[in-house]
């Protein structure tokens, strides 16, 4: 049986560090000592003004094409997840397939917010378990928020950054490594909590919008703090426990590294070392759809990732959308 096994991965940030700080003076108050304590954030990669989210992109595809031998001719499908995206239309993938010379790869992007990634590596995932004409698969979470960061609004400005993170994925016949199992949800209640509301048919952009600045991110209303440890948790214990394991069990945990909070409080529901879940918010801030790849290519990289080991990504982001998939690495 033909199963989708993590090949190869790859990472990209950009040159710019913007350290806490920046924003003391950028904001005339002290605001390091609440990000270091409570999020465990001290700087981030911003994006250089010529910079966009495919030039993110491409940088972290090499790298992991490389890691894997592999050429660009080589992979079969591109699933770029960002809410960043290069343009409204056409795709971002359908770029960074061309300038990278993917030229037998299919392409599409998902927007998912920050759930985008997990969502994108189970479709990649199913591609292959689906269609043996699928045999490598890439699968890229990109972020370069910092575009539309609001420079006077403290809840925004302090925590989004910029990143990609890539995972390649190929089919091969195991039962031993591989996809296991994954799960999808959505609390659409709180589609209109945070986001990027102008720009598309709703509220197109116009001088009055921009003016507001209304076509950048923003927090509308405060997400109630319980939401993405119980759901976090809940996703975990439902996933374990459909492929006959068990919380302890997961060698690690990719979580969505918004707030590290959240991710300890979900660690101790779930009766789990801390440790299991691997952190880069404290260097990287808030990549959104990057972050997880990134997280789990920084473990990677650092041997903290071992053959065999049983891994469980799980991320939550605007709309609200919560992904989770396990995998046998």
């Amino acid at each position: 049986m033909q199963n989708a096994v993590i090949h190869s991965t790859g990472a990209y940030v950009p040159e710019r560090v913007v350290p806490n700080s920046y924003f003391d003076t950028l904001l005339g108050e002290n605001v390091s000592d609440w990000l270091a304590e409570n999020v465990h954030i001290y700087e981030r990669r911003w994006a250089a003004e010529n910079q966009s989210t495919a030039d993110l992109c491409i940088p972290a595809a090499r790298q992991a094409l490389e890691r894997g031998g592999l050429k660009p001719e080589d992979i079969d499908l591109l699933v770029i997840s960002t809410d960043t995206p290069e343009f409204i239309s056409p795709s971002t993938a359908s770029k960074v397939q061309y300038e990278m010379g993917m030229v037998n790869a299919g392409t599409f992007d998902i927007n998912t917010a920050c759930a985008g990634f997990v969502t994108a590596l189970d479709i990649g995932a199913k591609y292959i378990k689906a269609d043996e004409r699928y045999k490598y698969v890439m699968v890229i979470g990109a972020y370069a928020m910092s575009k539309y960061l609001n420079m006077a609004d403290k809840k925004t400005v302090t925590l989004f950054a910029d990143g990609a993170g890539v995972v390649i994925l190929k089919s091969e016949e195991t039962q031993d490594r591989g996809f296991l199992a994954s799960e999808l949800k959505t609390q659409g209640q709180y589609y209109g909590y945070m986001g990027i509301y102008a720009g598309g048919t709703a509220q197109p952009v116009t001088q009055d919008v921009v003016a507001k600045k209304d076509h950048l991110l923003k927090f509308v209303q405060k997400f109630p703090k319980e939401l993405n440890p119980e759901m976090w948790s809940s996703m975990a214990a439902d996933l374990t426990a459909r492929i006959g394991s068990n919380p302890g069990a997961v060698d690690h945990y990719f979580l969505t590294q918004i707030n590290i909070n959240s991710i300890w409080e979900t660690m101790d529901k779930l009766g789990v070392e801390r440790e299991k879940a691997h952190t880069i918010m404290q260097y990287y801030g808030y990549t959104g759809s990057a972050c997880i790849p990134l997280a789990f290519d920084d473990a990677v990289t650092k041997g903290k990732v071992k053959r065999g080991d049983l891994l469980v990504f799980i991320g939550s982001g605007g709309g609200l959308a919560f992904a989770s998939a396990a995998f046998r690495f």
